[in-house]
């Protein structure tokens, strides 16, 4: 599958899995809400002390299964990359653009950056290298 069609999908559909590598390098899968921003990144927000910051802190490699909200029977993507993690304050205008393209605008701007602040919230950004499927079987 082209990158671009995959991105295409991410920024319809939000529910995904996120794959990082625990440190004895088995696979630590957490539920993630992602977006994909205009330079064609895939976005996830998360917190800054959770599992899945450390493992992509220690080994940047992911991979992230985007599912459609009925599971069966719509289109699914895995895309694979290497993730950046971007902290507070200089994650807080990728989380803005998260939000914006999984919600809209939100109602109180000044509240969601209180509550990303609050959270300690990082943006995981992940540079696409391979998307699929590319067959059926």
């Amino acid at each position: 599958m082209d990158i671009g069609e995959a991105l295409d999908i991410v920024r319809k559909q939000h529910r995904g899995v996120l794959a990082t590598s625990r440190a004895d390098g088995s696979p630590q899968m957490s539920p993630v809400l992602v977006g994909a921003d205009a330079e064609g990144h895939v976005l996830v927000s998360t917190r800054e002390a959770a599992f899945k910051t450390r493992n992509l802190r220690r080994d940047p490699r992911a991979s992230v299964l985007v599912l459609p909200d009925g599971f069966f029977g719509g289109t699914w993507v895995q895309l694979d990359g290497h993730a950046e993690i971007v902290s507070l304050p200089d994650a807080m205008p990728g989380l803005e653009e998260y939000y914006r393209g999984i919600s809209g605008e939100h109602d109180d701007w000044d509240d969601y950056r209180a509550a990303m602040t609050r959270d300690r919230r990082v943006l995981v950004r992940i540079t696409v290298e391979r998307a699929g499927p590319d067959r059926e079987g």
